[in-house]
């Protein structure tokens, strides 16, 4: 990359209007919350929304970033995984995770991706 071409650090993680609408939602009845994206078992890969606080991290969990002031996490070997890809948090018509907070809202947390561009992935890799 050139001098004059340097990207900026994209966000690992974003959130749309809707998830953003959402979170304030479930925020106003529950207070802070956080996320975990999950890695399959129970919920498939949903992201699961609890209370800040109200999901045990583990070793390998890592911060993606914040949505809506909200932390997004997951699991190191999935992060690997997806480490080219922004995750981009959407919400569509269905039933959240069982222990998510968005379940029951007939309105549940969706993972969307896109590909960094290669960059975006030079910048990841080369932070100034």
């Amino acid at each position: 990359m050139t001098d004059t071409a340097v990207a900026t650090r994209p966000p690992r993680v974003v959130a749309t209007d809707a998830a953003l609408a959402l979170i304030d939602e479930i925020r106003a009845e529950h207070g802070e919350v956080m996320f975990h994206q999950s890695g399959g078992c129970c919920d498939g890969s949903s992201p699961m929304c609890y209370p800040l606080g109200g999901f045990r991290l583990g070793e390998g969990d890592i911060l993606l970033g914040e949505v809506g002031g909200a932390p997004v996490y997951i699991g190191a070997a999935q992060g690997r995984a997806w480490a080219h890809t922004q995750l981009i948090l959407d919400v569509v018509p269905g039933r959240g995770g069982m222990f998510s907070l968005d379940n029951g809202r007939e309105r549940r947390f969706l993972t969307r991706g896109r590909v960094f561009t290669a960059a975006e992935q030079e910048a990841l890799a080369n932070p100034a």
